[in-house]
C-alpha cells in the first residue's frame, strides 16, 4: 500500500527545533522529487522546501532560509526537514507530497503525485 506518513511535529517554544520525517512505504523514493508544504489555520497551503530526486537541487521559501534544511535518505526511503530558530509564525500542518520529474527539478509549486496527512507543529510559549 503506497503511504506517505509525517511524523516530529509537536509542541515547542519559540527559538526551539523540530524534526520531521516523511516515511514513504509503497513506492520508491529516489525516483521522485520531495516537497514539504505547510497550511497554517486560516491560510492557503505554501510551498516550504523541496529536494530533487538526485538530491542535488533544493530550494527555499524565503521565510525559512536560513532555518530550515530539507534532506533525503534514499536508503531508508525517507525524507527530513530539520527546523530551527523556530517562530510563531511556523505554526502549521506540515505535509510532505512527492512528483515525479526529469532530470533533479525541485519547485515548491505544481501539482504533486502523492501526499501525506500531515503532521501539526505548534509554535508556542
Amino acid at each position: 500500500q503506497l503511504q506517505l506518513v509525517e511524523s516530529g511535529g509537536g509542541l515547542v517554544q519559540p527559538g526551539g527545533s523540530l524534526r520531521l520525517s516523511c516515511a514513504a512505504s509503497g513506492l520508491t523514493l529516489n525516483s521522485y522529487a520531495i516537497v514539504w508544504f505547510r497550511q497554517a489555520p486560516g491560510k492557503e497551503r505554501e510551498g516550504v522546501s523541496c529536494i530533487g530526486k538526485r538530491g542535488g537541487s533544493t530550494k527555499y521559501t524565503d521565510s525559512v532560509k536560513g532555518r530550515f534544511t530539507i534532506s533525503r535518505d534514499d536508503t531508508k526511503n525517507t525524507a527530513y526537514l530539520q527546523m530551527n530558530s523556530l517562530k510563531s509564525e511556523d505554526t502549521a500542518v506540515y505535509y510532505c507530497a512527492v512528483t515525479r520529474r526529469p532530470f533533479d527539478w525541485c519547485g515548491l509549486s505544481g501539482g504533486m503525485d502523492y501526499w501525506g496527512k500531515g503532521t501539526l507543529v505548534t509554535v508556542s510559549s
